[in-house]
């Protein structure tokens, strides 16, 4: 049992050396390649503020766009750039009609110009990919409203179409037609800008007239008024001229992201040294939990290509301190056991599951704030949070699975030494 034991633990201690070598370093395996965390093709972004960008300035061609329009720009602009990955991206605008678009790590300007400036291509298509009208030529107008909708006259949030005089026979005829297919779920149109989906609301009925509503699936007026301004995109009625178009260098200087990385190295370091000092051989233990913490994060980091600023690393080091905050509750839990005379085995099975409702609480109120924030927030804070609520996610799963898996190997080596388990 010992012996099984022991191997248990080097392999684990091993794998953790492993996936942190893998996360940042890499790997080419019989043609199967990956560049590591901060890999420029494959790894992760990095924000303007570490690493620099393109800087666009766009003038509408058009005398006194209202505010409604520049709206309607900056929701295009935004679905293009979070469509292309590039979520920490910076958008303003002025009453003149200017609207500027800073964007990280990409220094071909005139490709990111292209990508922004060009006409949105709206369209409602059939669940078999028949296009049945066009945003451009076929919808004259969208509004977000609220009101009663439906026989039941409950009233909630909806878009209201208004289609051209040529574009309600052709309505008519496609709802018709996916009302038929009721019965194989493809009773649905999907309305798409530059190929991707915004909404696919199901047609429960043929619609043949100029006004038509689209409800059911908005939790706010701002969701409403969102969809309704991706809708009217489709009709712009100016189009934009690039005036500026630059790459600047990143805004902390290049020597931002290492020194911060040295900074939270030397915090990890001195955490893992405190852990042992005060909890002995539970506290190496929950030191290769955080191994295996960092490993994960940086993985999934790379492999989703997160867009990491400053504040992106901020939250990353918070989740750091969540986990070990995390093992501090289970160890002092184990110290109460064993001071009421229960064996090692029995401490720690009781430790971690006294601990774990107060753990899985303080994780969940985060992770609900990271979402919050992200639905709501722009740029730097939604990195801030998609880190921090990866992170409090995977310092969960260590925390409480790793940690009490090697613990456990450790119980079965029956050491007999209660201090060193907190005692």
């Amino acid at each position: 049992m010992k012996k099984k034991s022991i191997i248990v633990l080097v392999f684990m201690l091993l794998l953790a050396v492993l996936i942190n070598y893998v996360a940042f370093f890499g790997y080419n395996i019989a043609g199967f390649t990956y560049g590591g965390m901060f890999d420029e093709e494959k790894g992760i972004r990095k924000g303007i503020d570490l690493a620099g960008g393109s800087v666009i300035t766009f003038q509408a061609d058009y005398e006194n766009p209202t505010e409604d329009q520049m709206n309607i720009v900056e929701s295009i602009f935004t679905a293009r750039l979070n469509n292309a990955g590039y979520t920490e991206a910076r958008i303003s605008k002025d009453e003149t009609g200017q609207i500027t678009v800073e964007i990280p790590s990409v220094f071909e300007t005139d490709e990111a110009a292209g990508l922004l400036g060009s006409t949105a291509q709206l369209s409602f298509v059939d669940a078999d990919g028949n296009v049945v009208l066009d945003g451009a030529t076929d919808i004259k107008n969208a509004e977000a409203m609220y009101g009663p909708v439906g026989t039941a006259g409950v009233s909630e949030h909806y878009v209201q179409l208004t289609l051209t005089s040529e574009a309600i026979q052709k309505f008519a005829d496609a709802t018709r037609a996916a009302v038929a297919l009721k019965g194989e779920g493809k009773n649905f149109i999907a309305i798409k800008m530059d190929d991707a989906i915004l909404s696919q609301p199901r047609v429960e009925e043929e619609i043949n007239s100029e006004t038509c509503i689209i409800s059911g699936s908005f939790e706010t007026a701002a969701d409403t008024q969102t969809l309704a301004n991706q809708i009217k995109s489709g009709a712009l009625p100016f189009a934009l001229s690039v005036i500026t178009q630059n790459t600047i260098g990143a805004e902390l200087g290049e020597s931002a992201l290492p020194t911060s990385l040295l900074a939270a190295g030397i915090g990890i370091l001195v955490v893992m040294l405190f852990m042992i000092i005060m909890y002995r051989i539970p506290g190496l233990i929950a030191d290769l939990a955080l191994l295996f913490y960092v490993g994960l994060i940086a993985l999934f980091m790379g492999i989703l290509r997160v867009n990491l600023s400053l504040s992106g690393i901020a939250g990353i080091i918070l989740s750091i301190g969540m986990a070990v905050d995390a093992n501090v509750i289970i160890f002092e839990r184990l110290k109460e056991e064993m001071k009421l005379g229960k064996t090692i085995k029995a401490s720690v099975e009781a430790g971690f599951s006294k601990a774990f409702g107060a753990i899985l609480d303080s994780n969940v109120t985060t992770i609900i704030t990271c979402v919050v924030l992200y639905l709501s927030g722009i740029g730097t804070i939604r990195g801030f949070a998609v880190t921090l609520g990866w992170g409090v996610v995977v310092s969960m799963f260590t925390a409480i699975v790793i940690t009490k898996f090697l613990l456990k190997q450790f119980v079965k080596l029956n050491i007999k030494n209660r201090k060193l388990f907190c005692a």
